[in-house]
């Protein structure tokens, strides 16, 4: 059939590709070479499913990729990646990203709570680097000094404001090293021209000469860090805010010979679309060879690189798929397909940014394709979804063909949204109370057990209504 879903896809990208493929047994999609006919079968949907090996793969693929730059240009200086905590709290992910060699980055308080839970635990030593970042209130300063006061040797607190300092030089009784975040310029389109995280790169030449040189016994600068919200892309103004931190390092260097390392944070971006394009690898060399050709300039030593990954580590290990549970024509152009969630609820990213994940149907490929609109089960008139990253529209298969038997046109339509492991439970809020009332689906975890087998197991149930009427005092 020249008009099917199929073809669709075959005409507009090239299919097969990494990680998503037709399974020649059933013709249902396959996630990184699982089948999900079984799963969707074993555990019905809603249904959110994490496919642990993916963030090993990228962690692996990321320090391969450095590797090769390194040795591509030369490069003195040690790699380290940092997993973003941020992006997802959940032990077996935090747990999953430690047995790749990483360090850890926080934002608040409470991660330094998740880091002495590992270390009990016996899943991170005190010699690995915990870089803390964020604007820091007393909970957070007091936790992250007790964490170096009790031998974690490689905490390195990254100032947001000048004050900040004066909380660690109270309560830090062991010499300990500093990182400084140099606030961004943010690009001409935001509503503001300098980022409100980090310190003015003009101020922070003064500051150093001010308040840190001549410390060294108690505290020193180790760490510039600079991160920007767009992410590390190949145009004018990335390379600009790169480059103006660089320098700072050398001017730097050049009075304060602690200063050993360059935090370019994250922004690595993941694939959204069939039709993603990124150079990884072009991307890491032009880095490290600015960085490098800036060093030979100002003849200073290079810096140690650190990276800050939390969308790139675990956003394209996951997946929430949905069953098309209603069809509905409003009018004369829009055909609408209802599923058995809520996007505002399961995925706020679509509803609060506009994100566009990578959205497949998950069967029925050989059928006929139309334009469809999504909508959620909520009674917002903003649960939907309606345009994809590549294209402002979403096609999909017709749910009934005349092509096929009365059994496979009785098997609903099942969707997948495809890499929306990073901040979608973290903004929606895991559990508690949802938006009219609708549940947090199932989440079913794949990986591999000590015989290297495939074994799937859920690590939440659907929420119940007894635990929301709980929370909201209808339940003792």
């Amino acid at each position: 059939m020249t008009n099917s879903y199929t073809s669709l896809v075959h005409q507009t990208f090239h299919f097969p590709q990494e990680g998503f493929a037709i399974s020649d047994q059933n013709n249902y999609l396959e996630f990184n070479g699982i089948n999900l006919k079984p799963i969707i079968e074993k555990y019905g949907t809603p249904l959110k499913l994490t496919y642990l090996p993916k963030i090993g793969m990228q962690i692996n693929k990321a320090k391969q990729m450095f590797a090769n730059a390194f040795k591509k240009h030369k490069y003195e200086g040690n790699y380290n990646y940092c997993y973003c905590t941020k992006s997802s709290h959940f032990s077996f992910i935090v747990e999953e990203a430690l047995q790749h060699s990483v360090n850890l980055e926080t934002s608040y308080a409470y991660d330094i709570d998740i880091i002495n839970q590992l270390h009990k635990r016996r899943k991170i030593t005190k010699d690995i680097f915990i870089v803390c970042n964020g604007f820091k209130q007393k909970p957070y300063t007091s936790r992250i000094a007790k964490l170096i006061n009790s031998g974690f040797k490689n905490v390195v607190p990254v100032l947001d404001n000048k004050d900040e300092l004066k909380a660690y030089k109270k309560s830090i009784k062991n010499p300990f090293g500093i990182g400084i975040r140099v606030a961004a310029e943010e690009e001409p389109n935001f509503p503001f021209y300098t980022s409100r995280l980090g310190i003015r790169a003009k101020d922070i030449l003064e500051f150093y000469v001010n308040e840190i040189k001549g410390n060294e016994h108690k505290f020193y600068l180790k760490m510039l860090h600079v991160f920007l919200n767009k992410g590390i892309k190949d145009d004018i103004y990335y390379w600009s805010e790169l480059n103006k931190v660089i320098n700072l390092y050398c001017q730097l260097k050049k009075i304060c010979p602690e200063l050993d390392s360059i935090n370019i944070g994250g922004g690595f971006p993941i694939k959204h679309s069939l039709g993603f394009e990124y150079d990884y690898q072009f991307m890491i060399n032009e880095i490290v060879s600015n960085i490098k050709k800036t060093c030979k300039k100002a003849k200073v030593p290079v810096p140690n690189i650190f990276t800050e990954f939390g969308s790139y580590t675990v956003g394209e290990s996951m997946a929430h798929i949905y069953s098309v549970i209603g069809e509905k024509r409003q009018n004369d152009r829009e055909t609408w397909y209802m599923i058995d969630s809520s996007f505002i609820t399961t995925l706020p990213d679509t509803w609060g940014i506009g994100e566009k994940f990578l959205m497949l149907p998950i069967n029925k490929w050989d059928n006929e394709y139309q334009r469809v609109v999504l909508g959620g089960i909520t009674c917002d008139s903003h649960d939907y979804y309606d345009s994809e990253e590549h294209i402002k529209e979403v096609f999909l298969p017709k749910r009934v063909s005349n092509d096929v038997n009365d059994e496979e046109n009785k098997e609903p339509l099942y969707l997948g949204f495809f890499h929306t492991g990073a901040y979608q439970d973290q903004i929606s809020g895991y559990g508690g109370i949802k938006h009219c009332l609708i549940p947090s689906p199932k989440h079913v975890i794949i990986e591999y057990d000590k015989n290297s087998e495939l074994i799937d197991w859920v690590y939440a149930k659907e929420q119940s209504a007894a635990s929301m009427l709980k929370i909201l005092g209808y339940l003792r």
